[in-house]
């Protein structure tokens, strides 16, 4: 630090390097020189050009180092505010302020105190220095141009968050662009994704209520009106069908093949091949390469719903997992149960009278095994643990091996993941389904490894459903409300272990209360359409709890694409990705060339 200091004769000498530097002399009252401070004036920045484009650093772009004469140590203190420049026009957002040449002007702070620091502000060509002591904060304006100006600390400020916000709105102008480029090919290629992009709108009205009150009853207290939700999980509504629509309207795959409509009917009854409703609600899809097929896993619910007590909630026994197959994801074949409940041993994890959900399924190339996890647990959901099972065929029969708590935390809602370098991941609820837990498994799909990452703490996420595109992670989860529909929203991460970031609601179209019920169901899975990058098949349940038999499956298309509407959660501006839209259509098919 010899360089920044002034010798004690006064010599003016100075280095290559102290030429960039302004002097400040502290005096005493009788007018003797105590202490010189000599500031750098051109440290040196070392911002990357996207730290540049998403305003990072703007409020530490380097340090200014301070050395005081007479031997003290000298101290480094941070530079928080820079000269803007014109966004626009100019490659780099930001450069230094260049004070005026030395031209001997010295600056004398007098009746400080004792000060322990002191921070240095630049603001156009204005220098501040604040002078901090250990019981009050004393603030200074200094100006060092000729004009006689004087800055204000307030000021400053607001010049400051001027700044940032023209930055934030650079910023996202940009990327609005970029990601509107981007939109324009993907359609320009693929011209049915238009049609799915359509905003189809909903008009229900809540009914009236059935009887009329009488004259006690007006007198009362008014209660508060109904909504569509509360509809919705009346059995007796009015308006049941148009949330659960009766048999007639069943979406039958071999008349639909007659026709060629392979139309999709989110909510109505589906068919199998044999004419049967599919039982395959909470589930997931496996597409296998070796035989070209996909195979959709889930919950066979075909039995009475009832509650275990007076307070439980409504429940079917365990009977299964049902399997189905497809050549063209429309058409679905029975497979029949592929792992079977347990009947007469109560210890079992499988017994009839316990909970099986969400079971997913991946095939390990490895071992050569198809491994499927699922969330295993009582009747009062206090087990909270996942149970996995293997199989040497798609088909079945899948051997039950054991339950496990993951990483020692409870688990319920639960999906896996399996990334492009063949590793799966582990993802549940977790904490009283406080936050969500995600890890690796072990080479073998049997176990996870120890690394463990907690996201979304605090927010009160299930049902989660992730999927990847040009090499962001993207989710949807769903909120904490039992059977009853909720918000869905979607999340995306650089890394699969995370900072995870929320964006918001991904739901377009039906009406308000629609998107914020996930058009009345719960996200389970995303399927990818490998001939339409950026399209997916979002796949969720529309419960019944008055039935759970008859619960209803609601498939819609997944768009990546376009500006983000919300900004990130925990970092200053909008997303790097591109927004995640789920189109609600009473009506829709996939285009020809999604395979």
């Amino acid at each position: 630090m010899a360089n920044f200091l002034i010798g004690e004769g006064g010599d003016d000498t100075r280095s290559t390097e102290d030429r960039n530097t302004k002097k400040v002399i502290f005096k005493e009252h009788n007018g003797d020189v105590a202490i010189d401070m000599v500031v750098d004036l051109d440290p040196i920045l070392t911002l990357s050009s996207k730290d540049k484009l998403l305003g990072k650093g703007v409020a530490d772009f380097g340090e200014v180092v301070v050395g005081f004469d007479g031997g003290s140590d000298p101290r480094t203190i941070p530079l928080i505010a820079a000269k803007p420049t014109s966004i626009l026009t100019v490659p780099s957002i930001f450069e230094r302020t260049q004070l005026p040449a030395d031209d001997g002007n010295e600056f004398d702070l007098r009746d400080l105190g004792d000060v322990e620091f002191i921070k240095v502000a630049f603001s156009y060509n204005v220098l501040n220095l604040a002078a901090v002591d250990s019981e009050s904060s004393i603030g200074l304006g200094f100006e060092t141009n000729r004009a006689g100006h004087r800055c204000s600390r307030s000021a400053m400020v607001w010049s400051l968050v001027g700044l940032l916000l023209m930055l934030q709105l650079y910023s996202f102008a940009s990327r609005r662009n970029v990601v509107r480029g981007d939109i324009q090919l993907h359609v320009s290629r693929h011209p049915l994704v238009r049609e799915l992009e359509q905003v189809e709108e909903e008009n229900i009205q809540v009914p009236p209520p059935k009887k009329k009150k009488s004259p006690h009853a007006a007198k009362r207290r008014r209660k508060r009106s109904a909504t569509l939700i509360d509809e919705f999980l009346d059995e007796n509504s009015q308006i049941r069908h148009v949330f659960f629509p009766d048999m007639k309207s069943a979406v039958d795959p071999v008349k639909g093949v007659e026709n060629g409509s392979h139309h999709y009917y989110p909510g109505k009854i589906w068919l199998d091949t044999e004419g049967n409703p599919i039982q395959a609600h909470g589930g997931g899809m496996l597409y296998d390469e070796r035989s070209n097929t996909y195979y959709w896993y889930g919950e066979y619910k075909d039995g009475p719903t009832y509650r275990a007590h007076k307070r439980g909630a409504a429940r079917v026994d365990v009977i299964g997992v049902g399997c189905y197959s497809s050549k063209d994801l429309w058409t679905w074949k029975n497979q029949g149960i592929v792992l079977a409940a347990e009947q007469i041993n109560e210890t079992h994890d499988l017994h009839k009278s316990n909970v099986l959900e969400r079971p997913k399924v991946v095939f390990n190339e490895k071992t050569g095994k198809y491994v499927m996890w699922m969330h295993i647990d009582d009747a009062n959901y206090t087990k909270a643990s996942v149970g996995i099972a293997i199989s040497d065929y798609p088909t079945g029969p899948f051997e039950y091996l054991h339950s496990q708590r993951p990483h020692g935390f409870d688990s319920r809602d639960m999906t896996i993941f399996k990334d492009d370098d063949g590793v799966v991941y582990l993802i549940y609820s977790s904490q009283d389904n406080s936050e969500l837990h995600i890890g690796p498994l072990t080479s073998d799909y049997l176990d996870v490894q120890p690394d463990m990452r907690r996201i979304l703490i605090g927010q009160h996420r299930e049902a989660p459903a992730l999927f990847k595109y040009q090499g962001t992670y993207y989710m949807i989860t769903s909120g904490c409300t039992g059977w009853a529909p909720n918000e869905a929203l979607a999340h995306a991460a650089e890394s699969i272990m995370g900072p995870w970031e929320t964006m918001g609601n991904p739901c377009i179209g039906g009406n308000k209360m629609f998107r914020l019920a996930t058009f009345f169901a719960q996200s389970t899975f995303v399927v990818p359409l490998p001939g339409i990058p950026g399209s997916y098949i979002f796949m969720a349940d529309r419960w019944n709890p008055a039935e759970l038999r008859n619960s209803r499956y609601v498939w819609l298309p997944l768009i990546v694409g376009g500006p983000p509407d919300r900004p990130l959660e925990y970092n200053f501006g909008f997303p790097p990705w591109p927004r995640v839209s789920i189109y609600w259509h009473k009506k829709w098919r996939l285009p020809s060339s999604w395979k």
